[in-house]
């Protein structure tokens, strides 16, 4: 059971209710990441010792059970007062789990059948006991590290997981229904999932070598696609058959724990029901289950109506659990997942494509064209215009109309694109003007983290005559971070004579030093000599910060149009640039992303019926680590620290 506490400035009220489960008997799974994210960042991961082993960055059965008992998650958001617009009000909530250890136990299972921890001593058990030692899957990271940056949570303490650990850099999303919690299954979003499952490209492991990979190359093997394998079937002369070799074969539990893994189905029963859409969609097919009469068989199947007309398209599919089950992809599946059309690159999406999150990018997106079978009209899915695509079309326009606009829109594509955003960050270090790029990211984080803070620990019993909340304690802690943040950035970048002393217009310059020295004036009564120091910075508040902010932002402004005109088109000219992407396969087939969703839900009040969709989220640390990878194996280019 949860129960919920706002706090805000002028009123409090509070009230509790349970959480909503499905008729499987799990929560639903929104509630199932948030308050997984929240356990694991109250939690304090260790290193454990278990069997005469260890295992770094690790929790235990005791620990999570005792945070769990009493969890609060406070959330601060800062605004402008409805009554005085040049006001800043913040609103703090703050919600407490509370749950027996049974019950307890029982979550921490929900996130293992989910695939966002794993027991640490035995990776493959399934079960999560009552003394057990349990560390973050890749999956678990993806999700932890998306609710940390929604919220402006600080994870100074969970940096060594996230440098240490594999990350799942791509995630896919599929839709559910809100009374249910149920994945809305259509063709579109079938398609969508049976091309992240299959890869761009067949993904046939390579031949183990005398050095086994490690877990960030394995990892990335398998985020290709299911692995898979070809099967020879013996010739039986008794019954006339002949040998028969079947190409593109996989075992389903492979299936399984892949779909587990990079997608957001929940356990293995809900993984089995979208396999056996694949085989009712005719993507897939049964080659063999050569288990014994006595063993135990889970075989699940789904049912549905059929388009009619040459549709491979049945009325049911199945598809059976068992160890020594294998299916094959067939021709249809094949030929859905375009693994012999060209594609566009690696670098090509890297973006999140949450519907809620959509950037302006993804309204540029294409129709394919409707064909006939799987591709039929209600089927019809988008494309995200590939970076390559972008780039080339703000080109054109640049030479047409020769303004700076066109120039400063294809800037902000590459800074919304980890990797190639990491690219151009090397070429301005190179030409050392890195601190252009560095000011504007810093300024981004920061506004992040002015307009929401989170925090999540475990409640401790109050002193009487302590009134302030958790939140608003959080809240205060949270301030003064800020505060020293916003003149760091000052500091470092806009102080005179400063380490890393931007190039800016005198005018913006004026500006910022009249409203401090005002500020300072007003604060200390001394004159402002250009220098903040951390007595005068702690006497700021809310509104004061908004303000700097805005005047931050301006600069940002400046600084991002000086590299648009100056930098831009001299690294989109660059050797490294140019081998980058025909290294990386600019225009071909990528092996490990995705371009085809569904199409955006309808607007509100324009249907009663949830239509479902698949979005992907995507890691920026693992996305960045990823690009480090391949900058070692691209010829001419050098270490990237």
């Amino acid at each position: 059971m949860t129960s919920l506490d706002q706090a805000e400035q002028s009123a409090q009220a509070s009230s509790s209710h349970m959480m909503k489960t499905t008729k499987r008997g799990r929560p639903f799974l929104k509630d199932t990441l948030d308050l997984f994210a929240t356990l694991i960042v109250s939690l304090n991961l260790t290193t454990h010792k278990q069997y005469f082993r260890t295992f770094p960055n690790s929790f235990s059965t005791d620990e999570a059970a005792a945070n769990l008992a009493s969890l609060k998650f406070s959330q601060s958001n800062r605004g402008p007062d409805p009554r005085d617009k040049s006001r800043i009000v913040t609103t703090t909530t703050t919600t407490t789990f509370s749950m027996t250890r049974d019950m307890a136990k029982a979550m921490c299972q929900h996130f293992m059948d989910a695939r966002l921890i794993e027991n640490a001593a035995d990776l493959g058990s399934n079960l999560f006991k009552d003394r057990g030692t349990y560390v973050l899957t890749p999956k678990g990271l993806h999700v932890l590290e998306r609710f940390i940056s929604k919220n402006g949570m600080n994870s100074d303490h969970l940096q060594p997981v996230f440098a240490s650990q594999p990350i799942c850099i791509k995630l896919l999303h599929l839709e559910r229904r809100s009374a249910d919690d149920e994945i809305i299954v259509t063709q579109s979003v079938i398609t969508a999932l049976f091309r992240r499952f299959v890869g761009r490209q067949p993904n046939y492991p390579a031949q183990s070598s005398t050095n086994p990979p490690d877990a960030f190359q394995e990892y990335h093997e398998r985020s290709k696609g299911v692995p898979l394998m070809d099967v020879q079937e013996r010739p039986q002369p008794l019954l006339g058959k002949a040998m028969v070799m079947h190409k593109h074969c996989f075992a389903a539990v492979s299936a399984l724990e892949w779909l587990c893994d990079f997608t957001s189905v929940v356990g293995r029963e809900e993984a089995a029901e979208m396999a056996a859409q694949f085989v009712r969609f005719g993507l897939i097919t049964l080659v063999s289950d050569k288990r014994k009469n006595n063993d135990s068989a889970i075989i699940f199947t789904v049912r549905g109506s059929t388009p009619g007309g040459n549709s491979p398209v049945s009325q049911h599919g199945e598809f059976r659990c068992t160890a020594k089950a294998i299916y094959r992809i067939t021709d249809e599946g094949k030929r859905l997942a375009q693994w012999d059309e060209a594609t566009a690159s690696p670098l090509s999406s890297t973006v999140n494509l949450n519907h809620t999150e959509r950037s302006s990018l993804e309204s540029e997106s294409i129709n394919s064209t409707p064909k006939t079978g799987i591709e039929a009209a209600d089927a019809k899915i988008h494309r995200r215009i590939s970076m390559a695509e972008k780039l080339n079309s703000s080109h054109e326009a640049a030479e047409k109309k020769g303004n700076v606009k066109s120039n400063t829109d294809r800037l902000k594509y590459i800074l919304e694109e980890p990797s190639y955003r990491a690219l151009f960050r090397d070429f301005l270090k190179a030409n050392f003007c890195e601190e252009n790029l560095a000011f504007w990211m810093d300024v981004e984080d920061f506004k992040r983290k002015f307009n929401t803070t989170s925090s999540a620990q475990a409640a401790v019993p109050t002193r009487s005559g302590n009134k302030a909340t958790p939140g608003q304690a959080a809240m205060e802690r949270h301030h003064e971070a800020l505060i020293q943040t916003a003149f760091q950035i000052y500091n470092k970048y806009l102080a005179p004579s400063s380490q890393n002393e931007l190039n800016i217009d005198h005018g913006l310059r004026l500006d910022l030093a009249n409203y401090l020295g005002e500020v300072m004036v007003g604060l200390h009564g001394k004159s402002f000599d250009g220098q903040v120091d951390a007595i005068q910075a702690g006497s700021f508040n809310a509104t004061q910060l908004q303000v700097l902010i805005k005047l931050y932002t301006r600069i940002q402004t400046h600084v991002l149009r000086l590299m648009a005109m100056d930098s831009l088109p001299k690294f989109i000219k660059t050797q490294r640039f140019l081998d980058a992407r025909q290294f990386l396969g600019e225009g071909d087939a990528p092996g490990d992303d995705v371009h085809f969703l569904t199409s955006p839900p309808a607007p509100p009040g324009l249907g009663s019926e949830e239509t479902g969709g698949a979005y992907i989220t995507v890691s920026l640390k693992g996305s960045e680590r990823e690009h480090r990878n391949q900058c070692r194996d691209i010829p001419g280019s050098p270490h990237v620290s």
